[in-house]
């Protein structure tokens, strides 16, 4: 379509061609039933674990530099705080250790980022992004276990069924 024209579905054969093709879609997704759920919930554990990754590592800092009232245009591009542990170790003094307070279980150490205050932020009137990015870790691990969890029409997975009965 040539730039400035009309957006969404003009014709009778645009609006075949998309029923066509979801018709197709829907058949495939009853072929691909089994595997659905299993994939999705990894799918939906990766994603909120990479929202999680992008608020720890861009939008905290940035944030933080807003709260803190330095001008817009002085503040670090976000690519720099993912390249230059340094400069996020500035704000947040536990990222100089990097991840191993996660391996050797003293997560206390990763408190003054991924937060449980509840109510709102006084400066922006909205939810701490501290406690949006640890909802979304949580989260994450939460439908990554459950995605190999989950026991597909193929077998894969673990019924959980069978695992409460190992456990007796």
């Amino acid at each position: 379509m040539k730039r400035g024209g009309r957006p969404g579905i003009t014709s009778e054969l645009q609006l075949y061609c998309i029923a066509i093709g979801a018709l197709v879609f829907a058949a495939l997704m009853l072929f691909a039933e089994s595997m659905l759920n299993h994939h999705l919930a990894g799918l939906l554990g990766l994603g909120s674990l990479s929202w999680a990754g992008h608020q720890v590592h861009v939008s905290l800092p940035i944030n933080q530099f807003l709260n803190a009232g330095v001008d817009p245009k002085e503040i670090p591009l976000p690519h720099e705080f993912i390249l230059n542990r340094d400069l996020l170790a500035q704000l947040y003094p536990s990222f100089t250790e990097g991840a191993t307070p996660f391996f050797t279980l003293n997560w206390s150490k990763y408190a003054e980022f991924l937060t449980f205050r509840g109510g709102l932020d006084p400066v922006t009137g909205g939810l701490w992004l501290t406690d949006i990015a640890h909802h979304h870790l949580a989260i994450a691990i939460l439908f990554l276990i459950a995605g190999h969890m989950y026991k597909t029409n193929r077998g894969i997975g673990h019924s959980l069924k069978d695992i409460l009965e190992a456990h007796k």
